[in-house]
């Protein structure tokens, strides 16, 4: 069967991956319900339970970069700044990872001003942090720390692990990393192209947005950096 000419698959493929985004956030809610209500009996149970929990997570993650970059390629994305409170999207990002970190053995540490309010769109770099999130419940050994403060005009927001930390290759050129991945071997490194286009969406005169990747301080792992004017 052949498809007609005038079909855009571009965005057959972006319908499609936002129906596959709401199913697998269903599956994700639909897990945390059975893992509450049928705790697991043994290790291999839990290990399971893990995989599963982190597997879903992940793939839901990448499917929500995957259509945001759609609509921002294709000009469809609005770009939402307002003044929020920083606590709170970011304790919105832990609670939503709650029972991931949980069933992982991973304990969250929120280090930020109450007071501390910012311009920004919430809804996207709530996403830049969910999916770091999801990632350092798999790279760290046990301790998280997600923070935010101002530096030098900009606001930083972190996340850190104590885990083995990002490789060489990723803290000298994160920017290439998608150029150069290897997709054979499953290493796209969509989700810092993501968050590094999500920075750079954001503005305030001659300031623009970025990422920075460092390894050490403050819990001897990866540390994951946003900066935002």
């Amino acid at each position: 069967m052949t498809t007609p000419n005038n079909v855009d698959f571009s965005l057959v493929l972006a319908s499609s991956v936002h129906d596959m985004k709401n199913s697998i956030g269903m599956l994700i809610s639909s897990l945390d319900s059975c893992i509450e209500e049928f705790p697991p009996a043994n290790q291999r149970q839990t290990k399971h339970f893990n995989t599963l929990h982190y597997e879903a997570s992940r793939i839901n993650s990448e499917l929500v970069q995957l259509l945001t970059i759609y609509r921002m390629q294709n000009n469809h994305l609005p770009l939402r700044v307002d003044q929020h409170y920083v606590i709170d999207v970011l304790e919105d990002q832990l609670a939503r990872n709650h029972s991931l970190l949980e069933n992982r053995g991973v304990h969250p540490r929120l280090e930020c001003d109450d007071s501390l309010q910012w311009f920004f769109d919430a809804d996207l770099v709530g996403s830049v942090v969910q999916n770091v999130i999801v990632n350092c419940s798999r790279y760290t050994r046990a301790e998280l720390l997600v923070s935010a403060k101002l530096e030098n005009d900009f606001l930083r927001i972190t996340v850190a692990d104590d885990g083995t930390g990002y490789p060489p290759s990723m803290l000298e050129a994160p920017s290439m990393l998608v150029q150069n991945a290897e997709v054979s071997e499953g290493a796209t490194h969509l989700g810092l192209y993501f968050a590094e286009e999500i920075a750079r969406l954001h503005k305030q005169k001659n300031r623009v947005g970025y990422i920075r990747l460092e390894n050490g301080a403050p819990l001897g792992g990866g540390c994951f950096n946003l900066f935002l004017p």
